[in-house]
């Protein structure tokens, strides 16, 4: 009788689950665990049932998709799951000094956030632009609580310690009082600053920081000293004294050359640089009535291209990559002491060992680089990519469907000859580079419509702490292939991404095809599942019984 009840317990134990009843199937799981999960099909729909899912994309954003008009700016529709204020972009364009109080109010930025000034020039836009950054911790260790302050996720439920330069907001560094996330204008990566060739720019950096700090331009043209003699390069010791906590600076420049460049920190820039400050600056041409968006939060979609821009392209988009070290980066959770935490950056950390494990585009890892920061596209069309790599290491920029041309680097236009048109790009650290992107379906520039993959060919890069997929994934999507949320349409619906929204993914508690969908994992109404080694245990086992019965019964008839 051991015998027997031996073999059945087997012959029970590796019945399929794909053989058992939804109720049935989600007691095995819970029972046996994720190798067990690994091994067989799942309905997937019993999994979502049990996840905890963010609000993917929150309804009260959607009417900001919609085109404006405010106070003469006109402000492009998108399809975002997570637009871009327009009030914000106004004050932008305008300057908060030049708007009404009831635009300034819908914004966060604060009065002397952007201000500009006088048309020197007679060509119909301001020629001095006045501008204040504010220097701002994310994910920091609080003495109060247990979790960080203010919080800014990068991937659900991943929230490494940031430092970042952010436009001068009023209210609150959080949402509001009931919340410790961070407001929307507080964001890695620092805002893409845009100002126009020609302009007198004024840059003040307030130091509300614990430690000192600079601003350097790389890249941009900016003579060594200021009008009135004090450093301009954001280099300690050889340009200037850096600018001390609760102190204030004002840089000058006044670029003759437009391009993309690139503006970051300059003090122990082996880790300030890589705590995230740092931000893409754009010097846009000379045009008459060119009113630019000086400030692009959080970067993607330009919502009020310049003239320039759109003499040639339909839409622009800033694309800015970096990778986090969680060594480094995790440091300012460990303390409250400014001391203790300088200590650690500065002297505890060694950059000779750093190995990333988050990567970003944008200041988010997938999923929510689906949010904000898609490359959306029609056929026929071109689009203006700017994309600077800020991390440390290369960045193997590949399109899928598309071989776009390559037009600038590092801010410098190429002719005919040195343009190049590829899949993938090679951008070394701090290198910065402009494309077109033309949508026109001839088999070379574009292969057609869909929702082609744009990523760092990098394995690792696609991945969150080596989870995949993660990193710095987000696509080229044509208008036809997004949902009415904002997000790109998948072979099994809005339902297919819901497992990457949870934070139970990153931290390994969901099992590794979760939401890919489809045959392997036991959709509702899947064909039959091909046969695995526990449809052949399940068979030997059960042959067993009958022989062990058999022999039994045997040996019974002859007592």
């Amino acid at each position: 009788m051991t015998a027997l009840a031996g073999s059945l317990g087997l012959c029970v134990l590796t019945v399929p689950p794909a053989w058992l009843g939804p109720q049935a199937r989600e007691i095995y799981h819970r029972t046996f665990g994720e190798a067990s999960f690994s091994a067989a099909p799942l309905n997937e729909a019993i999994l979502l049932q049990t996840l905890e899912i963010d609000q993917i994309c929150p309804p009260d954003r959607v009417p900001w998709r919609e085109a404006h008009d405010i106070e003469g700016v006109a402000i492009a529709a998108v399809d975002d799951c997570l637009p871009d204020n327009p009030w914000d972009v106004a004050v932008s364009v305008k300057g908060a000094n030049n708007v009404s109080h009831a635009t300034l109010m819908q914004s966060l930025l604060a009065l002397d956030a952007v201000e500009k000034h006088d048309d020197l020039d007679g060509d119909g836009d301001p020629d001095v632009i006045r501008i204040r950054l504010e220097l701002m911790e994310l994910n920091g260790k609080s003495p109060d609580h247990a979790g960080v302050v203010p919080k800014f996720e990068i991937a659900p439920g991943v929230t490494p310690g940031l430092w970042v330069f952010a436009p001068k907001t009023r209210g609150m560094t959080t949402a509001n009082f009931e919340t410790t996330e961070v407001n929307r204008m507080i964001r890695l990566p620092s805002p893409v600053i845009r100002v126009e060739q020609g302009d007198t720019v004024h840059l003040t950096l307030e130091n509300g920081h614990y430690l000192p700090h600079t601003i350097h331009f790389h890249g941009a043209d900016h003579p060594f000293k200021t009008p009135a003699g004090e450093g301009n390069d954001g280099v300690p010791i050889f340009s200037e004294h850096p600018t001390m906590p609760g102190k204030a600076r004002t840089y000058w420049l006044q670029s003759r050359q437009p391009g993309t460049t690139f503006y970051h920190c300059h003090v122990q820039p082996h880790t300030h640089i890589l705590m995230g400050l740092q931000g893409m600056l754009v010097v846009e041409e000379n045009r008459p009535n060119n009113w630019v968006q000086t400030f692009n939060i959080g970067a993607g979609r330009v919502r009020a291209p310049s003239v320039a821009v759109k003499d040639g392209f339909q839409r622009e988009y800033d694309l800015h990559y970096l990778e986090i070290d969680r060594e480094l980066n995790n440091r300012i959770q460990e303390f409250t002491d400014a001391r203790l935490v300088s200590r650690s950056i500065h002297r505890g950390y060694n950059i000779v060992q750093r190995a990333a494990e988050y990567y970003v585009l944008n200041g988010r890892s997938f999923p929510y680089t689906l949010r904000e920061s898609l490359v959306v596209t029609t056929a026929g069309e071109k689009a203006r990519l700017r994309v600077l790599n800020g991390g440390g290491e290369g960045l193997s920029l590949h399109f899928h469907g598309h071989k776009p041309t390559l037009t600038h680097r590092d801010g410098v236009a190429l002719d005919d000859a040195q343009r190049e048109q590829r899949d993938v790009f090679w951008l070394s650290s701090a290198q910065r580079a402009d494309f077109s992107l033309d949508t026109t379906d001839n088999g070379l520039d574009a292969y057609g419509a869909g929702a082609w993959l744009l990523h760092d060919h990098r394995e690792r890069a696609v991945t969150t702490d080596g989870m995949g997929p993660g990193g710095d994934v987000s696509l080229v999507v044509y208008e036809d292939y997004l949902d009415s949320s904002g997000l790109p349409k998948t072979v099994g619906g809005l339902q297919s991404l819901a497992p990457f929204f949870s934070a139970d993914y990153y931290a390994r508690k969901l099992p590794v095809f979760a939401g890919m969908g489809g045959h392997d994992l036991g959709q509702p109404g899947a064909a039959t599942q091909r046969p695995t080694y526990r449809h052949l245990l399940f068979w030997v086992s059960c042959a067993l019984i009958v022989v062990f019965s058999a022999l039994l019964w045997r040996s019974g008839r002859r007592a």
